[in-house]
């Protein structure tokens, strides 16, 4: 086990611990700078506009009753373990898949945090252009979004490699 572990286990680990501690603080100063659907302009396009989501991404199952925290609790422990589980199996010079799952678990666990402590996810980073607003997201979000953009391209990058030969 010690030599799996010393693999990409701990950088995981930290990288996760990292996006969860900053996610963590956001969110807890969020709720207590900002006034709830009240936004604060940053630029023409950025507010921060403290939400409460009992929902997954976009809102969805937010109206399902209140099945959805625990579901959804279910669910991220269940993620959450396999890429510990993941993370325990690459080697530390697969460093963007490291990192990347790190971002994902990070931020995975600290919206589990949100669910467990306030029966939803704390949301206050809001984009906007010409009236359209992007759904609020946090650091979590953020996190597990980057984190899967970049398993995909590093994944696409391990399984379909560029031929480099000149084509006749």
């Amino acid at each position: 086990m010690t030599g799996r572990i010393a693999n990409g286990f701990f950088p995981g680990l930290g990288v996760a611990a990292l996006v969860l501690v900053l996610d963590q603080i956001t969110k807890l100063w969020a709720e207590r700078a900002l006034t709830l659907y009240a936004p604060v302009e940053v630029t023409n396009f950025f507010n921060l506009t403290l939400v409460y989501n009992p929902g997954a991404a976009f809102s969805l199952f937010s109206t399902a009753g209140g099945w959805q925290r625990w579901a959804l609790s279910l669910v991220a422990l269940g993620v959450a373990a396999l890429i510990v589980a993941w993370l325990a199996r690459l080697p530390r010079q697969a460093w963007v898949q490291v990192v990347s799952l790190g971002l994902i678990l990070g931020g995975a666990i600290g919206n589990l945090v949100d669910r467990v402590r306030v029966g939803m996810v704390v949301d206050f980073l809001d984009f906007h252009y010409a009236g359209l607003h992007w759904p609020a997201f946090n650091i979590a979000d953020a996190a597990i979004t980057v984190g899967a953009l970049f398993l995909v391209i590093a994944m696409c990058a391990e399984q379909c490699p560029i031929d480099s030969r000149p084509r006749s």
